[in-house]
């Protein structure tokens, strides 16, 4: 028995896999990040990777990305899928990888709201629709909004202390028409993983394309 393990991204929750697990055939479980640093919610998939007696496939979307890379040499997983995820190498964070290909930013710095103390990051309410969400139906895009969180900081600069995907086989979805992490700087990405796919997605597939995320995870 094979169980999949999922990892959301920045501002995100468990949540936002209910569509897809709603299609699985194999058993599933969505972890619940704090976001305050990217060594804590490494800290939390490996709890969640020990309360597991099965092997797992553990998979994360955009952050969730460089949170399975720091957790995922764990004795239980077989294999690693990348959404629109940051495959981070050594000395990369969310907010620094390779810096010196100058691959065009994206539209997301502008819409980052800090709080007053600027330890906290939101994104713009206003803008996150069409940065995260472009080919999502209206109510989906509506339902997810009022959910988005903020998340730390300091996560956008730390570094995994472990880079999994140089000893756990992986597959690297690239979301072509995203538009907050480019499809060229996921290529470089994806050219670390041992399989990769394409899709003409936004940059969440779980919401805009369930039915494929799920039968994708079903399949590996």
């Amino acid at each position: 028995m094979t169980t999949l393990l999922l990892v959301h991204g920045m501002w995100h929750g468990a949540w936002c896999w209910d569509d897809v697990c709603a299609r699985l055939s194999r058993p599933s479980v969505a972890v619940e990040l704090p976001m305050r640093s990217l060594a804590h919610d490494a800290e939390v998939v490996r709890a969640a990777l020990d309360s597991i007696d099965d092997e797992v496939v553990l998979v994360g979307h955009s952050y969730g990305g460089a949170v399975i890379t720091a957790a995922g040499a764990h004795r239980r997983v077989r294999r690693l899928v990348y959404l629109a995820a940051f495959l981070l190498d050594e000395g990369e964070s969310v907010s620094r990888v390779a810096p010196e290909l100058g691959i065009a930013d994206t539209g997301l710095g502008a819409a980052l709201r800090f709080s007053e103390d600027r330890s906290e990051v939101r994104i713009d309410p206003e803008l996150a629709p069409t940065l995260l969400y472009q080919r999502t139906s209206p109510a989906a895009v509506a339902q997810a909004s009022a959910r988005l969180r903020p998340v730390a900081r300091a996560v956008f600069g730390e570094r995994p202390n472990a880079l999994a995907w140089r000893r756990v086989p992986s597959t690297y979805v690239i979301c072509t028409e995203d538009r907050t992490v480019a499809p060229a700087l996921q290529r470089v990405m994806a050219a670390r993983a041992t399989d990769v796919v394409e899709w003409p997605s936004d940059h969440s597939p779980q919401a805009s394309r369930p039915d494929d995320v799920a039968a994708l995870l079903d399949s590996v």
